[in-house]
């Protein structure tokens, strides 16, 4: 029976949680993740965890943040005045909200928290930081 191995297109089923448990992602209600290991679609650590798996195999994988999304960086937190948000925005904690950089990328932020006159906003991803678990099956080697 073959193995996963690197550059092998596969299908899998996962469910992504944290170490407290709280699931975060799943694909058990969708169709299974389509993915090519080696492009640098996924994080490492999801990548090198299903490597040897086989067909139907089924694994837990425990991902430290490093091998996921990195660290929490301070630099990606910063202050944003009020009077810099556009007026129909009534700014709460846990609200996300697009900036756009000087080349027209887009930059996904999240509100993390509300002051008087300024909010403090969050450019890392929302798993940075913290360390995850994946169970993961394999259904098929394409």
């Amino acid at each position: 029976m073959s193995q996963v191995k690197a550059n092998d297109t596969v299908k899998v089923h996962y469910t992504g949680k944290l170490t407290n448990g709280q699931v975060f992602d799943s694909s058990l209600e969708r169709e299974p993740l389509e993915f090519t290991l080696g492009k640098g679609m996924l994080i490492p650590g999801f990548e090198n965890g299903i490597l040897d798996m086989k067909v139907n195999e089924k694994k837990t994988i425990e991902i430290p943040a490093e091998q996921a999304y990195g660290d929490t960086r301070e630099e990606l937190i910063q202050e944003v005045p009020m009077s810099e948000l556009p007026e129909e925005i009534k700014p709460e904690v846990g609200m996300q909200l697009i900036s756009k950089a000087p080349d027209g990328r887009e930059i996904p932020l999240m509100v993390s928290e509300v002051k008087e006159e300024s909010i403090m906003v969050d450019a890392n991803h929302p798993l940075a930081g913290k360390d995850l678990i994946f169970d993961v099956e394999v259904i098929e080697i394409l």
